[in-house]
């Protein structure tokens, strides 16, 4: 797997950086209307929140001037309307980005067949994504989504968060990019390889009760870190202790901060990725987009996914059939 192997030939980086520019013409003019946007709508609500203080304090305890029950709610009340004014002000810049975006990614992504993509739409694969993936969550949210073919099979490919709790207290359960794809070869059964927590054999039990069996790989530094389960295990043995295990190694060895997960269930397959980065977000309107900096890097880490999945989906597949 090479980077150069899913880069874009110099005809399109050149039509892509004709576009960067004119993109760039329009990122200059949004960035100075923001300038003068931003202060145009939150001045006068910083002025009237000054003045309206000022009236209180004809009115307040000398000792308690500026800082009033009244006045806090004036500040609290000032506060929130600075910030959707804020918001209100740089939309038109945010949704300049948005726009370019859904132009330009498409085509640096050429090397995906039928590609299409969306935004903060949640995919069609997610629901049948096993649960015991992930744990159990009450939130969910997605920001971009692709789907297409790559090497010949269809996928879909989605960044994700999903938190588990109430209110302001929640815990991220999972944040990064799910990879949906369809195996080669379909499993009887759900097969998951999750990441190993304190928690994760107490959920397991008690949620899926007698559903899920545990195995083990036979490799000590992969059972200390994955939990692998399975409805089918005279099926799931010989992948766990065989392909599966060889490609968690290597995930492993290029992901060492965060295990890879991964999930197999009849003709679906899944690689969940941890990240807590946004891989394809364009830089702040502030900004000058760069194809070196900017861009290239968003192709490279797309092709490194896929070719990832590409290896994944082979797990369970026949040596004639993977090759």
């Amino acid at each position: 797997m090479e980077t150069a192997d899913f880069m874009p030939s110099e005809a399109v980086i050149a039509g892509l950086r004709k576009n960067i520019e004119a993109y760039e013409a329009q990122r200059a003019s949004a960035h100075r209307r923001m300038r003068w946007r931003v202060p145009l709508f939150i001045g006068p609500v910083l002025v009237f929140v000054v003045f309206v203080a000022w009236l209180f304090n004809g009115v307040a305890d000398p000792n308690e001037q500026w800082f009033s029950t009244p006045h806090v709610f004036l500040y609290i009340g000032g506060f929130l309307a600075a910030i959707l004014l804020y918001f209100r002000a740089i939309k038109p810049a945010s949704k300049l980005q948005q726009s370019f975006r859904s132009t330009l990614l498409p085509i640096i992504f050429g090397f995906i067949e039928d590609m299409r993509y969306r935004h903060n739409v949640k995919p069609n694969s997610f629901d049948r994504l096993p649960r015991e993936t992930v744990g159990p969550f009450n939130r969910q949210s997605f920001d971009d989504a692709f789907s297409g073919r790559y090497e010949g099979f269809p996928f879909e490919l989605y960044e994700a968060e999903l938190r588990e709790g109430t209110g302001k207290s929640t815990t991220a359960v999972f944040k990064g990019v799910i990879v949906a794809f369809e195996t080669i070869v379909p499993f009887p059964g759900t097969l998951v390889a999750a990441r190993r927590t304190n928690k994760a054999v107490g959920f397991f039990r008690g949620i899926f009760g007698s559903k899920m069996q545990e195995l083990s790989s036979g490799v000590p530094e992969l059972d200390a870190a994955y939990e692998f389960r399975t409805d089918n295990i005279e099926a799931a043995r010989p992948l766990v202790t065989g392909r599966l295990a060889q490609a968690l190694q290597w995930l492993g060895e290029t992901r060492p901060n965060d295990p890879a997960r991964v999930a197999l269930s009849g003709s679906d397959g899944f690689l969940l990725l941890p990240q807590e980065r946004n891989f394809f977000e364009l830089p702040d309107i502030p900004t000058r987009l760069d194809y070196t900096k900017h861009v290239a890097p968003m192709i490279a880490d797309m092709g490194a996914m896929l070719a990832t999945a590409a290896l994944v989906r082979k797990i369970g597949a026949r040596d004639e059939e993977a090759g």
